[in-house]
Formats: C-alpha cells, structure tokens, sequence
C-alpha cells in the first residue's frame, strides 16, 4: 500500500510553475534575450539604424525604446520571481515589490514601421512579445487577484467549496 500525504496544506499550482524547472527555463531565455538584444543594439542594430531612412530611423528608434523598456520589466519581474525562490524575498515582500514593475501590454506599431526595420530587431520584439505573453500568464497565476493571506484550512470546511463561494460572489452568484 502506498503511504497518503497528511498534510492539510494546499498545492498552489501556480506557485509551484513559477518555482521549478519551466521558471528556471524562463528565467535564463528572458536573461539571455536581455543580453542578445543589448548585444545586438549597441554593435549591429546602431550600424544597420545610421543606414536607414528618417521615417524608418524614428520608427527603429521608437521600437528598440519600447523593446528596452519591455525587456527591462520582464527581467525585473524574473529576478523578484528568483529572489522569492531562492528564499532571499517573501511571496508577500515580493508582492509588494513587484507593484512597481509594469506588465503593461504592449502596443502594436504600425505595419509601415513593421516594413522598414532591419529583421534581426523584428526578431527580438517578436520574441520579446512572446516572453511578455508567459510572464504576464505567470504573473496573473502566481499574484492576479491575491488581496490577502489564503485562508487556514479548517477541520470540516470543504476548501474547495469554500473557492466555489468566494467565486460566486466574486461574479454576482450567476449560474450557468
């Protein structure tokens, strides 16, 4: 017979995602992304930018600054994210601190902009997107709608009815 777990804590599925190998795997692609880009702006990307058009100098300009910016706040959120899994932060002091890194999404530019930029930075704000797009996912997961400490499991209180009612009521009780 195999043993039963005894233990009354919950697994939070989310927690346990932003914790483990699929982290770490995330975690060094948006690192190595950071650098490939920085990389990429400061040797190639700046030559391949004095050769172009006005119209496609501002557009590469406004592009690679929304780029940056982006892969700044991902890699913000990672390492908050590594700090809490390597014990050096809390989930709460990470919470707290995390109010200041913005997900926000991101704005699509206009197809002609698309057109007259060089491919290699069209590969990175496309990969750049991708990495938001998992991020963004794991962060509504890990913290999306967590306004208090969960509640203690309770002898006799079925937990999972429990989150049934919190969702009604978080939906006006509709039935479907």
């Amino acid at each position: 017979m195999s043993e039963v777990s005894s233990s009354a804590d919950p697994v939070v599925l989310a927690k346990r995602r932003a914790t483990g190998e699929a982290f770490s795997a995330l975690f060094r692609e948006g690192m190595a992304l950071v650098e490939m880009t920085a990389s990429y702006l400061d040797g190639p990307g700046r030559r391949e930018a004095k050769g172009l058009d006005r119209s496609a100098a501002l557009a590469y300009a406004t592009e690679s600054m929304r780029l940056t910016t982006r892969l700044m706040q991902l890699a913000s959120w990672l390492l908050l994210q590594r700090a809490v899994n390597e014990g050096e932060l809390t989930f709460d002091q990470a919470r707290a601190e995390k109010m200041k890194v913005k997900l926000a999404s991101y704005q699509l530019p206009h197809e002609d902009s698309l057109a007259a930029l060089p491919k290699k930075l069209l590969q990175l704000i496309t990969n750049s997107r991708r990495l938001h797009e998992q991020v963004a996912r794991l962060d509504q997961l890990v913290y999306g709608g967590i306004e208090t400490a969960p509640m203690p499991i309770r002898p006799g209180v079925n937990p999972v009815e429990t989150q049934m009612g919190l969702l009604k009521a978080a939906f006006g009780g509709r039935d479907r």
